[in-house]
């Protein structure tokens, strides 16, 4: 579908939601803004903490001012900017299946603060297309990562605070392993992401296994097939089992569930999970961006990890990567029923974590 349908489509969901929602907004953000969490800055290392969410930040269903698009590497990326344009950078990254509104409500609050917000659809998303039909269609971690670092080019910005959930929380840790040059700050859903397909391979216990399900049904063809067929409910069921206090609605599901139109949606899911279980090929160009990933390394810029008390999605244990950050680092927990896609459950605890990691240079 060409550019021109994605945005007019943009403006339509765009101009419907806002009709809904705006007296709605209005009254839950004067009472979220008097009750957000005040967090205090840590001064030693390494710090854990648990925050309660505040419940009615969540729906507002705050709608992006600008969808731009722009060349970047392989890429023609589709992507939100909000802000001022001077201010400091901060890129957010989305996962599967989700997409750039699990951060409507954060581009709004961080565009209050200053910041020059910049949300691009991933490859296989929304209004991100490939500029060649020759191009393989690749899911693979460091492809992905590599994406936003030509974004990123395309922009002039040298350097930004990057967040991200899911795939895109992944992504965000491999620049900052990689690129610690155009990194300035991280903030990491789930912790330290960064894939081994080595590790992969060792089997888990059943209980474990299961939490996969959907990663082995699409390493089948009839997982491929029902993907492609079921693709709303597949993505719908998974927001139910991965965020299971999240009460959304369908206006809120329905917002995002557009952007897996993409033509190229079906193959990237697919050849990202099967490369992840060695089950489908790589390109070459990433091996050695691979290979260093391989290796699990530390993160060393300065970073703060989030996680929800209710994520139902499979995630690592704060045990299992905190001492992979080397440079400043916090952890918190988000309480209050908050589930897998924390950004958009609970935007104000996300904002506070974004500004915080910013502060460590002030």
């Amino acid at each position: 579908m060409s550019t021109t349908w994605w945005i007019q489509q943009f403006k339509k969901r765009k101009m419907a939601i806002n009709r809904q929602s705006r007296r709605s907004f209005l009254n839950n953000a004067r009472i979220a803004l008097a009750s957000r969490p005040i967090y205090l800055l840590g001064s030693v290392l390494m710090r854990s903490e648990k925050t309660t969410a505040v419940s009615l930040e969540k729906n507002q269903n705050i709608q992006f001012t600008s969808l731009k698009q722009v060349n970047a590497g392989v890429l023609n990326i589709g992507y939100a900017e909000e802000g001022t344009p001077n201010g400091t950078p901060v890129i957010l990254l989305h996962g599967w299946p989700y997409d750039i509104h699990t951060y409507a409500d954060v581009a709004q609050l961080l565009s209050t603060k200053g910041y020059r917000v910049i949300v691009p659809y991933l490859r296989g998303y929304g209004s991100t297309t490939f500029l060649s039909d020759k191009t393989f269609r690749n899911g693979q971690q460091s492809a992905i990562a590599l994406d936003i670092i030509e974004l990123m080019n395309a922009l002039n910005i040298e350097k930004a605070i990057i967040g991200g959930c899911d795939w895109g929380a992944r992504t965000a840790n491999i620049i900052a392993a990689i690129w610690p040059d155009r990194c300035k700050g991280l903030v990491s859903v789930s912790g330290y992401l960064i894939g081994n397909r080595e590790t992969n391979k060792i089997p888990l216990a059943p209980a474990a296994e299961l939490q996969w399900w959907y990663q082995y049904y699409f390493s089948t063809e009839r997982g491929r097939a029902g993907y492609e067929k079921y693709r709303y409910d597949f993505a719908k069921l998974i927001w139910q089992i991965a965020s299971p206090k999240w009460n959304f609605d369908d206006t809120t599901f329905d917002r995002s569930a557009l952007s897996f139109n993409n033509s190229d949606h079906v193959d990237i899911v697919i050849h990202n999970y099967r490369w992840r279980l060695d089950l489908a090929d790589g390109e070459s160009r990433y091996d050695e961006y691979e290979k260093f990933l391989a290796d699990s390394p530390t993160i060393a810029v300065p970073a703060i990890t989030l996680e929800g008390d209710a994520n139902g999605a499979p995630h690592p244990t704060l045990a299992s990567y905190d001492k992979k950050f080397s440079g400043k680092y916090k952890h918190k927990t988000i309480t209050g029923g908050i589930g897998h896609n924390l950004p958009q459950e609970a935007p104000n605890a996300f904002v506070d974590a974004i500004i915080e990691v910013d502060s460590y240079f002030k």
